[in-house]
Order: C-alpha cells, then sequence, then structure tokens
C-alpha cells in the first residue's frame, strides 16, 4: 500500500489566510515559496481545504508567469530573445540548446540541471546575443559558445568567456 503524502504547510497557510479563498494567490505564493514549486499533492489539499475546484487552481497557476509547476533545475538560463538577440542568432541558440540538453521553454531538463527560460529582454542588446547563466551574463554568443558554456555548468565548471559584470534582475540564485 503507497503511503499517502502528508502536506501540514498547506494546512497552516489556508489558516494564516483565514480560510478566505479570495486569498488564493498569496496561498500558493507561499506554498511555492516553501517547496520552490507548486507540487501537485499539495494544490489538490488546497483545493479540498478550500472547496475550490482543483481547474481554478490550475488556472491560476498557469496564468500567472511567476508561478511553476516544476522544479527549478540546479541551474536557470535566461536567454534574451528580444529583436537584436533574435537577428544575431538567438533563434538559432535557443533550437540546439532545446535539442541538445532536451529543454524546453519554461520547463525544466529531465536530469534537473536546467531550467530554461526564453525571455523577451534582458537589457544588453550591446552584447547580442545575450544568455544569463545563474544571474550572470554571458555576450557574443555563438550556438557553439553556448553549447560548451553549458556543457561545462553542467559538469559544475565555471565557464570563462565574454561574461559581463551583473546580475539578472529580479531573479534569484537559488
Amino acid at each position: 500500500m503507497m503511503a499517502e503524502i502528508e502536506t501540514p504547510n498547506v494546512a497552516r497557510i489556508v489558516d494564516r489566510y483565514g480560510g478566505d479563498p479570495d486569498m488564493l494567490i498569496p496561498m500558493m505564493q507561499d506554498i511555492q515559496a516553501q517547496c520552490g514549486y507548486l507540487p501537485q499533492a499539495e494544490l489538490k489539499e488546497l483545493s479540498r481545504t478550500l472547496q475550490v475546484p482543483l481547474a481554478r487552481i490550475y488556472s491560476v497557476a498557469t496564468f500567472y508567469a511567476s508561478f511553476r509547476l516544476a522544479p527549478k533545475g540546479e541551474h536557470t538560463i535566461q536567454l534574451c530573445m528580444g529583436t537584436v538577440c533574435f537577428l544575431k542568432g538567438a533563434g538559432q541558440i535557443s533550437d540546439t540548446l532545446q535539442k541538445e540538453f532536451s529543454l524546453v521553454a519554461g520547463g525544466t531538463s529531465p536530469d534537473g540541471k536546467f531550467t530554461f527560460s526564453p525571455v523577451n529582454c534582458v537589457g544588453a542588446c550591446a552584447l547580442a546575443p545575450v544568455m544569463v547563466v545563474d544571474g550572470q551574463y554571458y555576450g557574443n554568443l555563438s550556438v557553439d559558445k553556448a553549447v560548451d558554456m553549458l556543457r561545462l555548468v553542467a559538469a559544475g565548471e565555471a565557464p570563462l568567456g565574454d561574461q559581463v559584470e551583473g546580475e539578472a534582475k529580479g531573479c534569484s540564485r537559488n
């Protein structure tokens, strides 16, 4: 017999908001803050406790880009897909990275190494194409440079090359 998953954090979170279904988004934010993403078991428990249809909870989770339904990878990759980066090859870089590392836009690789997020702009057009890995900017990329860099990151080595000072705004290095 399979053991039932305990979700004591959900009960505490719901209590913190007085069990008010109108506070669904803050409750989901708290669950994600504790778990790193929104696990299915916790969402089911939230649905049951609040008596809110699970479909409504999933519609909120998929509407807001800040919610994740899967764990983040060990490393985060943001590839700029803005006009200048795209014209300088970001599309080809994206296609190759997705094939090479089994990535999907907005998803995590099967081995848990990378979470891949194509983004509209990282504000570094002069260095196009630009990729932000774990908050560190890398510019003037080619397909080969991007692949080689991520292979080094996956192996636990710090990539060298066209690294630029600064961190991605609003990103954590978790």
